[in-house]
């Protein structure tokens, strides 16, 4: 992957995590915490399976 098609996609990701943080899990630790772990290992197998070829 190139520096150009990695922060558009670093920026979603903050994005995503932020906002289900809020909207969800707003005073929730643990559950939070789970949730930002499959969230980041969907983006990485996500990343590593479709853009790995830029």
């Amino acid at each position: 992957m190139r520096r150009g098609s990695i922060a558009p996609y670093v920026v979603l990701l903050v994005v995503v995590v932020a906002g289900v943080d809020v909207l969800f899990f707003r005073n929730r630790f643990r559950e939070r915490l789970l949730a930002n772990i499959g969230i980041v290992l969907v983006f990485a197998a996500f990343a590593l399976r479709f853009l790995r070829k830029l």
